[in-house]
């Protein structure tokens, strides 16, 4: 089957283009280029870093398979394209949830959300909760990885993003749930656009899903495991620039000790200062205490002073 686009030439039309308008459009929305630039920049690394193995140890079983013609160059296993994917998803995901902060600002509250600090409270639970779900839903993945071969894609896709959304909820979970209407958006349109060319992508036969390791399940023609796959991911860009901007906030506002110590959760940290409150006073009884030790021991005469005495 001759396919219209070899894979970077789809990208550039389906994915580079819309991620430059992107750009220009946040540029003229944000006074702060050089946080937009740095989430997204160390987003891109963290995406490519932990989708690249996966991504090449699949493709080395089969999961997927390229049309004729569509792949010219591949980098351990994973097409050119395949790489560059990874980045454009990443970059219009990343950009468009900018575009939806408030002109100007990067939207995000750096307070810790009201009920954050041990009462009990949607968004004071949502860490234990979050992370508890999200680590359930990979259980389930890899349970679905070893029980059929047709739930072995749908499988891996929960295992491998499931535990970093765990981990985001765990540090983040209270501020995830607070801005969960920007979270939901951002992540929604992304992914509807991206399910739309990924059907086109295989209709067109630039990659086909493999039958013997795919459900069969279709949602309006596109295989369930892709349309799971790019809502995770957009998922995980879209929670990983908000605690980014949340952090870069508390830092502006109050000192970069300050916006990390907001990542540790309530209970911890409230342990932690009654810790140091107990300490502090402790410590300046040590002193003195120490100082009176010393005046005695200078008090006890030596060795040779007790001799002459006896002598």
């Amino acid at each position: 089957m001759t396919t219209p686009f070899t894979y970077v030439e789809f990208l550039s039309v389906f994915l580079a283009v819309p991620a430059v308008a992107l750009a220009v459009a946040v540029a003229r929305r944000t006074d702060d280029s050089r946080r937009v630039l740095a989430g997204v920049t160390a987003l891109v690394c963290i995406a490519v870093g932990y989708t690249a193995p996966w991504d090449s140890y699949l493709v080395g079983r089969g999961v997927w398979t390229y049309g004729e013609g569509v792949v010219a160059v591949r980098f351990a296993r994973v097409p050119l394209g395949e790489w560059l994917f990874f980045a454009l998803q990443t970059i219009a995901t990343g950009l468009w949830y900018h575009l939806l902060a408030p002109r100007g600002d990067s939207g995000v509250d750096p307070a810790l959300p009201v009920g954050s600090g041990g009462r009990f409270s949607i968004e004071g639970n949502a860490r234990g909760v979050g992370a508890g779900a999200w680590l359930a839903v990979g259980a389930i993945g890899a349970g679905l990885v070893v029980a059929s071969p047709r739930t072995y894609y749908l499988g891996m896709i929960l295992a491998w993003a499931a535990p970093v959304l765990a981990f985001l909820w765990a540090v983040g979970g209270p501020v995830i749930w607070r801005d969960r209407r920007r979270v939901g958006l951002a992540v929604a349109v992304p992914s509807a656009y991206l399910w739309v060319v990924d059907w086109y992508a295989i209709r067109s036969g630039l990659w086909t899903i493999s039958a013997d390791s795919s459900t069969g399940v279709h949602v309006l023609g596109l295989p369930v495991e892709e349309a799971v796959f790019f809502a995770l991911t957009n998922l995980l860009v879209v929670q990983g620039l908000l605690l980014f901007d949340w952090v870069t906030a508390r830092a502006a506002e109050r000192g970069p000790a300050d916006a990390i110590s907001g990542l540790v959760p309530g209970p911890v940290a409230g342990q932690a200062d009654s810790v140091a409150e107990r300490v502090g006073p402790l410590a300046s009884r040590v002193g003195p205490l120490a100082s009176r030790i010393g005046a005695a021991a200078n008090r006890v005469p030596g060795v040779a002073e007790v001799r002459r005495r006896w002598q």
